[in-house]
Parts: C-alpha cells; sequence; structure tokens
C-alpha cells in the first residue's frame, strides 16, 4: 500500500507550515519524513495552541525529519567527462522500502536521482541521465532503473511524474519505450515482460478513448470533430500541489473569479508536461493566472505516444503476435496522419500544440517541434521547414525552449539538455546533420566553460548568456542527471567514440 500525500495525511498542519512560508522551499516540508503516528503529531500541534513561525518551526524540527541535499560540485577539477562519471555514484540511491511517515515510494532496484531538491527517481528525466550511464559503462545502472519503472506499471497502471505519493495522480512524457529499448536482455521473455510493460503505458494514456465520440474529451485523451484521437496532459487531482502548495494557493487568490479546482489542475497538468512553466500553456504567453494546459493537445506528447505506438507494434511483430502489431501499426498511422492534419502551423512552417478553444494550431514557435522528428512522427516533407524553425532558436549555448521572455524557467533565455538531444537525433534522422552538428557545438562549449568556471553541472542553462538558467519556483539546480548524460554523450560522439 502506497503512503497517502503529505496534504492529506496532515490536513491542516501540512496547510498552515506550507502556507506559513516557514521553508523557503515548499518541497521541503513535502520531503519531510513524520518522527511520530500522524495522530499523535496532530495531536501535539492541537495541545500547542497558537504559534508563530519560530514556534512553528520548532515543532516541525522536533516532530519530522527534514531532508538534506547533497553537494555535487567538483571536489577537483577533473575533465569534464571523468566528472560525470565521478558523479554517478553521488547521485546513486539504493533500494527503498516506504518508511512510516515517508512520501518517498518502494523501489526494488538502485536509481539514479536528478540532484540537488529532487532527491527521488523521476519518470523523464531518467531516460537523457541513462544515455551517460550506457557511455560509462554503467549497464547495470540503466537495467536496474528499468526494472524499477517495471514496477511502478506493475503496481500502478503507469510511471508516476516522481517516485512520492504527492506525485501518483500524474505521469511524466512517455519515454519508458526508449528506456526499454536500452536494456540488453534480449531473450524472449524479458521482451515479452517489457512488451507488457509499454502496452500498459499505452493504456494509461488512451484511457476512455474507445467510448469517445467526435468533440468528446475525457482525461487525457480528446476526439477532434473529424474523428481524430489525440492526447493532452492531465492530472487526476484538482488541488494545490504538496511540493509547491503555497504557490498554488497564492495563485488562486490572484484570480478570485476563476475555478480553483480548474486552474490548480491545469498547473498539475504542466507538471505533468516536464515544462513546468511556459508559455506554452498561457492563454495570455505571459501571466501564470492564464494557464490553460488541459485545453491544448502538445505536439511533443503526441509525437512520443506515436513512437510509443510505433515501438509496439515492432516488438509485437517480432515476438509474433501479428494481431497486436497490426492494431497497433494502424494506431501509429493514424496518429501520423491527425498530427499532420491538426499539429502543423501551415502559415508558419512549424509543428505546434493544438489549441481546442481556438480549433487551430497555434502560432508560437517551441523547441517542442523537435519531437515530430525525434520520433518519426514527421512526415518527410517536414523536415527541412522543421529545421528552419528549429534554427531561429538557436543562441550561443544552444536551443531556447521558446522565443518568448516570461520568467517561467521552459522559456527564453533557458535552454535544457532533453531540447537538445531530442533536437540533435531528430534533425540527423531527417537528413540536417549540419545544424544538429551546430547545435551540438553551442551546447558543448557552453557547458565545458561553466564547468571550467564554476566545477558544476547545472539542471538549465541560460543559452543566451552561456551561464546558469533562472526563473521559475526555485533556484538553478546542481547534479544534474540529464545534464550530465546528454553532455557525456555528446562528448563521446566528439570523441568519435560512437
Amino acid at each position: 500500500m502506497s503512503p497517502g500525500r503529505p496534504s492529506e495525511v496532515f490536513g491542516t498542519l501540512f496547510a498552515e507550515v506550507q502556507e506559513g512560508g516557514i521553508f523557503s522551499d515548499s518541497k521541503t516540508f513535502a520531503d519531510a519524513v513524520a518522527l511520530r503516528a500522524p495522530e499523535a503529531i496532530l495531536d501535539a500541534r492541537k495541545a500547542a495552541g497558537p504559534l508563530g513561525d519560530d514556534g512553528l518551526l520548532a515543532f516541525v524540527r522536533a516532530h519530522f525529519e527534514l531532508p538534506h541535499t547533497e553537494d555535487s560540485a567538483a571536489p577537483e577539477m577533473l575533465p569534464l567527462a571523468d566528472f560525470i562519471t565521478m558523479l554517478w555514484p553521488t547521485l546513486t540511491r539504493a533500494p527503498v522500502q516506504s518508511q512510516p511517515g515517508s512520501s518517498l515510494l518502494d523501489l526494488p532496484r538502485r536509481h539514479v536521482v536528478p540532484g540537488g531538491r529532487f532527491r527521488e527517481l523521476y519518470y523523464w528525466d531518467s531516460y537523457f541521465t541513462m544515455l551517460g550511464l550506457v557511455r560509462s559503462g554503467r549497464q547495470d545502472l540503466v537495467e536496474d532503473m528499468i526494472a524499477n519503472f517495471g514496477s511502478l506499471i506493475d503496481r500502478f497502471g503507469y510511471i508516476p511524474n516522481g517516485t512520492r505519493s504527492y506525485y501518483l495522480s500524474r505521469s511524466h512524457p512517455p519515454v519508458f519505450y526508449l528506456m526499454a529499448a536500452l536494456c540488453r536482455d534480449r531473450s524472449d521473455g524479458a521482451r515479452h515482460e517489457r512488451l507488457r510493460w509499454i502496452r500498459a503505458e499505452h493504456a494509461f494514456w488512451m484511457a476512455g478513448a474507445d467510448t469517445l465520440r467526435a468533440g468528446g474529451e475525457h482525461r487525457r485523451v480528446v476526439r477532434l470533430a473529424d474523428g481524430a484521437l489525440l492526447n493532452r496532459y492531465w492530472d487526476d487531482c484538482a488541488a494545490p500541489r504538496d511540493e509547491s502548495w503555497r504557490e498554488d494557493v497564492e495563485l488562486s487568490r490572484c484570480v478570485p473569479k476563476r475555478d480553483s479546482g480548474a486552474l490548480w489542475r491545469d498547473i498539475r497538468a504542466a507538471a505533468e508536461s516536464g515544462w513546468d512553466f511556459s508559455s506554452r500553456w498561457l492563454g495570455d504567453a505571459h501571466s501564470l493566472e492564464t494557464i490553460r494546459t488541459t485545453r491544448l493537445l502538445p505536439i511533443d506528447l503526441n509525437a512520443l505516444l506515436f513512437g510509443l505506438e510505433e515501438a509496439i507494434t515492432r516488438e509485437a511483430a517480432a515476438l509474433g503476435d501479428d494481431t497486436v502489431a497490426r492494431d497497433f501499426a494502424g494506431r501509429a498511422v493514424a496518429r501520423r496522419d491527425a498530427i499532420d492534419r491538426h499539429l502543423w502551423n501551415e502559415q508558419r512552417q512549424f509543428f505546434a500544440d493544438f489549441d481546442l478553444d481556438a480549433g487551430a494550431p497555434r502560432d508560437q514557435l517551441t523547441a517542442a517541434q523537435g519531437f515530430a522528428l525525434f520520433t518519426g512522427a514527421a512526415r518527410e516533407e517536414r523536415g527541412p521547414p522543421v529545421a528552419r524553425a528549429l534554427g531561429k532558436l538557436l543562441r550561443a549555448g544552444g536551443l531556447l525552449a521558446t522565443d518568448t521572455v516570461t520568467g517561467q524557467q521552459w522559456d527564453a533565455p533557458n535552454g535544457w539538455a532533453p531540447l537538445q538531444w531530442v533536437a540533435i537525433e531528430g534533425l540527423r534522422a531527417y537528413g540536417e546533420p549540419a545544424l544538429a552538428d551546430r547545435i551540438a557545438r553551442h551546447w558543448l562549449a557552453m557547458v565545458e566553460v561553466h564547468y571550467a568556471a564554476t566545477g558544476q553541472l547545472l539542471e538549465k542553462y541560460d543559452v543566451e548568456r552561456c551561464g546558469a538558467g533562472g526563473g521559475g519556483e526555485y533556484g538553478t539546480e546542481v547534479g544534474f542527471g540529464w545534464t550530465n548524460g546528454v553532455t557525456l554523450e555528446l562528448l563521446c560522439r566528439r570523441a568519435g567514440a560512437d
């Protein structure tokens, strides 16, 4: 049985601590471990009477073990590739058996965490981390992490955003099929198990699709008026996020006329996207209060689901299940047609998110369109115009997430390792190696210079100034899993180690 969300377990005490702002990072208390039974702690709080900030902090310290963050800076200046390899043990965690009072979920095997405040296993981050693990000769950790994700699918029917109870209402971009492809066990038994896992994940994303009529919407699936079936990000909970409780409550107070549940669901759906937060999801492209994630059909999500459907087709065919292979081949063809018909902006000549209320793809240029090339969802003739569009986002340190400045972390001037990798691989697949090489060179130059100056690798970078990224709800984190993985893979390619 999984632990409950801290906000459910501790109720008014949780709200008091979070809304009181006694910790600068709301995730701190969400990750704290209760030292006594919840009922005893709640009784003690009631008996304590009114407490000021100092008293409340003292109460929390007496009844909870607070999390700590490890330093991931270089103790001595090593070559960058050697430093990344040296970091894996620092970021590796032992198997987890959830203890009473903790929000952590069980994990049967070792795993690599991103770093900084991200102390647990995260879903889509891990694929990009695994690229570096493979290059470091740590296939053992890759196999352990694949098994961990499979165990989550077995328990929950999907992979949660991260391995905390407060993440159980949502998932993350569906990249598990890409992780599964890194597995070295090619026995029929292991392949059947992985096929079962990726089919279960597909079923999670498509739940409710079979009975959905034209114009209908249900959780993560939408059937458009022409019958096309596409997906959106969602969250099954419409409450403030435990890990950002204060921020979500304060945001709802800024827009008193908007239904708080709908606002919080859109916030949470953006967290499922991994792009938390970005102008992609904002009604006015600038104000978080206008977030409307669930009204958009994202290009990256639908491209990944196309890739998942093709992976199921290939694996089923290879294992002799022709019925499943034919079924998913048809689904992939239908999704590719729907992507081309509804997520291609003909006037702007790039892929974009489809706006359900406007009935058309948006005009915003984002690096998310790289996923259409990365998974092969784009038709061949779309390659050159997408390359031209991505080229407009290239700066001194790599690709911008978007060209919009909002103060959100998935907007200009920030760039992120996974978006560089997706674009580089996608551009190569569509015959655009020159731009792919430029992106790789710009990214590596920035990361190397910053590492030489600070001894650190970061979660995100300002690709215009070639320094630490900023914006969003928390500071720039050091570690950092997916930056390590993508950077090491690109370093090895540059060195001719393909």
